[in-house]
Formats: structure tokens, C-alpha cells, sequence
């Protein structure tokens, strides 16, 4: 059925602040399924008699089959309607998290989760661009700070949730607890947004765009998932995930510019603030999701913090980004949104910075300080460079835009998860050896140290031991120190690039452009 083509009235009052709430949860509900079965992968390994190795399939799956599916958002969305392709996806989601509650087997789980991931993909790219289309242009940017919230902070809570549902409950409920919340999202969708279905086309498949997406992105996700396990470049296998990704990758790219009807549309990026904004919004995540991941390790496997109270130290940040994104997006026609996200961009160097002085003796107060005042950073950073990545672009191209920078953003926090990880273990590694030196028997401060540790009670080889425990914490901490003040650095790079972009930033849809 050829949907309306005419422009929808938005909605305004209960009915606007409804829709917020839905397609905010369903965000929410689908970014938080990104993190939170990480802290209980070895409760369901245990349980379904698999090892800690295997679980983490469970994780892995997941990444990949989302990470293929995001992008076929803007495809799907013009060949069955942004309504109808965001109600059935939330559906199958649903069901596919009740199945994988009930799995008996890991093999079960792990193919449901497959189910579950590809099923997602369309959830965050359409609730962005179905909540932009029916807001009235002038409060859009309210739109954009509310939504921005939920895919920000929800990583935060993901561990969080997770530990203390496995802690407490059955692992099952950390996929059962989507069945509800999708349930009311569902409900609450289905009759906000009758009769608003976007236009429709029919284009035919790019079956070679989409074989060589799977290929590509396929390829580099488990690479990505499977390289720190298996020692990187080492490894046979990561060798040959590596090179389909890369040759996948560029004849995607390739694929993607010539053909008629792209199943990725790479054209988005001849639009100047497009290109601007989407670079910078993955730069900024692949550092951020990457300290979410490294933090909570860094405090429970060195600074014996247990994962409930490593997660309650990091989920600081998500206090402020609650007072401030409505402000923000309140007062936003009045801002430049270049001026917003350099505030961001040094506030987070300031916080990264602040965690360069982490030492094994530290108050938690060191830690939530630094990810309370990132809040800030946090608030200024996603709605002001989704508005420049978007200014400009007509509306039948939103939801292929939101597609792509969330593909984009997602991929990118897979990378930087990676990246940091092993740069974490380097480090270390590093660290462990110029350490190791000062400790002979001719030097006096090694002497000095093993004989407080004797007089306290401590037999030789338990002092030895000790010593080396301590070693190979502070060569995590000072890994960690140097991963923080890289990254501090490159967020002070990223305020000159934003400012590349060039305004006036219209709300999205608003049509215009510039190349």
C-alpha cells in the first residue's frame, strides 16, 4: 500500500511527550541489551554447562548479526514504511529476548541472540528519525537532548542491571525484563503513530551490497569480538577475518557509489555537516565506550572493587545529562552548536585528564568525581552534533542518515572497546618489565620492601609474591593512566574539527544543504 506523501502534523502535548517516552525506551531497552549480559556471562556459562570462552558468544553474536542489521535501516525503511518497519521490529525483538530467556542450551541462546541483534537494528536509527518527524522544527533539538539520554547512559547501566539480576535472580530475567517495556512500547507506538506512516517505495535489493556488507562487517566484528582472545595477528584466524574485512569493506564502498539503488547510502556523506558531525560523533564514542569498558575493569580486577560498586562508581555520570539535556535542548535555537560540542570536547579532556593520577590508594571519591562532571560532557555532546551531522538533509533522507551515523557510532565503540583493551594489556606488559628491573637484591628500596613485608609476618617467597602482585597492578594503573591521557589529548584534536562544520544548522528535514 502506497503510504501518505503529504507532511504530518506533528503531535504536541500528552501525545508528543508519549512518543518521547516510547521511543525512548525502545532505545534504551535495545542499547542497554549491548552491555548487559557482559557482567553475567559466567553465571550462563556455568548454568548451561559451557565455559567462560564459549559464553562470550553470547556477547559476540549479538554485535555481529546488530552490526550487519543497522545498516539496512534506510533500505527497509523506504520499502515497507518507518512505522511498520519500527513496530515489527520491536515485536520480533521482544519475542526474541523471551526466547532467549528460555534457551536450554547455549547453542539455543547463542542463535537467538543472533535473532535478537538482527532483529534490533532498525530500533535506534527509526525511534531517532520517527521522533525528528514528529516534532514540531522548533523543538527538535528537545527532541534530540531527550532521546540522546538513553543511548549515552544506558551502556552505564547495562553491567549494573546485569550483575544484580545475576546475583539475585535467574539470568534469564536480564532478556526477560525487555518483554514488558517492549510490550508498553508497542502500545504505545502502534496508536501514537496511526495513520503516520512514512512514503514507501519499491526498490530492488542490492544483493551485492548486501552479501558484501555481511561479508565485510561480518568479518570485522568478529575480528574485533575474537582478537584479544586469541592474541590478534598471531592468530591464522584473525588473519582471515582481517583480510574478508578489508577486501569486503572496499569493494562494499566501491559497490555502494556505483549502484543505482544502494542498500548503504554513502552519498549522505557529499553533505559537508554530515560528514563533519558523523565523524566526530564516532570518534568521541569509540573513547568513550571505550573507558566505559575499561573503568569498571580497571577498578574490579585492580582496585578490588566489587561489580556492583564499580558500577554504581562509574554510573555518576549519568546524573547530570538528566537536568541539563532538557535545558540544553530547550535553548538550543539560540546556541551554536560548534560552541556546545567544544564545551563537551574539553570537558571530557579535562575528566580524562583527571583519571592520569589514578594510584592503588585512591578514594572512590577520585573515581565519581571525574564521571560526575563528565555528565556535562556528556549533555553538550550527542544532540548538538546529531543537529550539525543532520542540518540540511531533506526528510525522506532521515532515516538513512540515522541509520548510517548509528552504524557508524556503534562500530566505532566496538573498535574502541577493542583497541583500548589490548593497548590496556601492552601497557601493562610494558610496564610489568621496566618494573620488574628495580627489583634485584642490590637494589636498597627492593631490599627495604621485602624486609617491612618479612617483618609483618610474610615468609620470603610470600614477600616475593606479594611484590609481584603489586607490580602487575601498577603496570595496569599506569597503562590505564596513559590510555586516559591519550585519550584526553585527541578530544582537544576533536574541538578544531567540529568547527569544519559550517551553519546555519537548520532542525533535520528542514531541506536545504550544503556540499
Amino acid at each position: 500500500m502506497q503510504a501518505k506523501s503529504t507532511p504530518l502534523v506533528p503531535l504536541d502535548g500528552g501525545a508528543l511527550a508519549l512518543l518521547t517516552l516510547a521511543l525512548s525506551l525502545a532505545t534504551f531497552m535495545q542499547v542497554l541489551d549491548t552491555t548487559i549480559a557482559n557482567v553475567a556471562i559466567p553465571t550462563i556459562a556455568g548454568n548451561l554447562g559451557a565455559s567462560s570462552s564459549q559464553g562470550t558468544w553470547v556477547i559476540t553474536s549479538f554485535g555481529v548479526a546488530n552490526a550487519i542489521s543497522v545498516p539496512l535501516t534506510g533500505w527497509l525503511a523506504k520499502r515497507l514504511g518507518e512505522v511498520r518497519l519500527f513496530l515489527w521490529s520491536t515485536t520480533l525483538f521482544v519475542i526474541a529476548s523471551w526466547l532467549c530467556g528460555m534457551a536450554p542450551s547455549l547453542e539455543l541462546l547463542i542463535l537467538f541472540r543472533v535473532l535478537q541483534g538482527a532483529v534490533a537494528g532498525p530500533m535506534i536509527p527509526l525511534s531517532q528519525s520517527l521522533l525528528l518527524a514528529n516534532y514540531p522544527p522548533s523543538k527538535r533539538s528537545m527532541a534530540l537532548s531527550l532521546w540522546s539520554m538513553t543511548v549515552i547512559v544506558a551502556p552505564i547501566f547495562g553491567p549494573i542491571l546485569g550483575g544484580w539480576i545475576s546475583d539475585n535472580y535467574h539470568w534469564g530475567w536480564i532478556f526477560f525484563i525487555n518483554v514488558p517495556l517492549g510490550i508498553v512500547v508497542l502500545l504505545l507506538c502502534a496508536r501514537l503513530l496511526r495513520g503516520r506512516e512514512t512514503q514507501t517505495e519499491r526498490r530492488p535489493i542490492d544483493g551485492v551490497g548486501l552479501t558484501l556488507l555481511v561479508l565485510g562487517i561480518g568479518a570485522l566484528q568478529l575480528m574485533l569480538d575474537r582478537g584479544k582472545e586469541l592474541d590478534w595477528f598471531s592468530s591464522t584466524e584473525v588473519i582471515v577475518l582481517a583480510v574478508v574485512a578489508v577486501v569486503g569493506i572496499i569493494a562494499l564502498i566501491i559497490w555502494e557509489l556505483t549502484d543505482d539503488n544502494p542498500i548503504v547510502d554513502l552519498s549522505l556523506f557529499a553533505h559537508r555537516n554530515f560528514a563533519i558531525g558523523v565523524g566526530c560523533i564516532s570518534l568521541a564514542y569509540l573513547l568513550y565506550f571505550g573507558t566505559i569498558v575499561l573503568l569498571p575493569q580497571l577498578l574490579q580486577t585492580q582496585l578490588g572493587y566489587t561489580a556492583t560498586w564499580a558500577g554504581l562508581a562509574a554510573a555518576s555520570v549519568g546524573i547530570l545529562p538528566v537536568f541539563l539535556s532538557p535545558i540544553i535542548g530547550k535553548n538550543a535555537h539560540r546556541l551554536d552548536m560548534r560552541v556546545l560540542v567544544t564545551i563537551s570536547f574539553l570537558v571530557y579532556a579535562i575528566c580524562f585528564y583527571a583519571r592520569t593520577w589514578f594510584t592503588p590508594q585512591m578514594s572512590m571519591a577520585s573515581v565519581v568525581w571525574p564521571q560526575f562532571w563528565q555528565g556535562l560532557a556528556v549533555a553538550c555532546f550527542f544532540m548538538p552534533l546529531t543537529t550539525i551531522s543532520f542540518s540540511g538533509l531533506k526528510p525522506h533522507q532521515l532515516a538513512s542518515a540515522s541509520s548510517l551515523s548509528n552504524f557508524l557510532r556503534t562500530l566505532s565503540g566496538s573498535i574502541g572497546a577493542s583497541i583500548i583493551n589490548t593497548l590496556w594489556e601492552r601497557r601493562e606488559a610494558v610496564h610489568h618489565e621496566w618494573l620488574t628491573e628495580a627489583i634485584n637484591p642490590y637494589n636498597p628500596t627492593s631490599q627495604q620492601a621485602l624486609a617491612a613485608l618479612q617483618s609483618a609476618g610474610f615468609s620470603s617467597d610470600q614477600g616475593s609474591a606479594y611484590l609481584a602482585r603489586e607490580i602487575t597492578r601498577q603496570g595496569f594503573l599506569l597503562g590505564s593512566n596513559e590510555i586516559f591521557g591519550l585519550s584526553a589529548l585527541l578530544f582537544l584534536g576533536l574541538t578544531l574539527v567540529v568547527w569544519l562544520a559550517k551553519p546555519p544548522f537548520h532542525p533535520a528535514g528542514a531541506g536545504g544543504g550544503d556540499h
